[in-house]
């Protein structure tokens, strides 16, 4: 097993920042629509505090699947933001009515 240098963590970190901007952008929607000046479903408040335990259950199954199958600490960091990234995107959509 090598050492992971920095060329293995780039990526990673590249998607957990362009995760993080969307979840900017859902906070703010979501706010904007609890406060009446977006429009949001009535269940939003519902909505996301389900999606975190969905997302956290296959952000963990696709980093230990990915560790078990013998993954770069990279590779299993990607697998990990992937669920994730991919929740906050589809929100950000979602809610931007897109």
């Amino acid at each position: 097993m090598r050492i992971p240098d920095m060329q293995d963590m780039f990526l990673p970190a590249m998607e957990a920042g362009l995760m993080l901007a969307e979840a900017q952008v859902v906070i703010a929607l979501r706010l904007a629509g609890l406060a009446g000046l977006w429009p949001v479903d009535q269940d939003e408040g519902l909505i996301m505090v389900a999606e975190k335990v969905e997302a956290g259950h296959a952000s963990a199954a696709a980093a230990l699947w990915a560790g078990m199958g013998g993954a770069t600490a990279g590779e299993v960091a990607l697998a990990a933001i992937a669920p994730l990234r991919d929740r906050t995107r589809a929100n950000a959509r979602r809610l931007m009515g897109e």
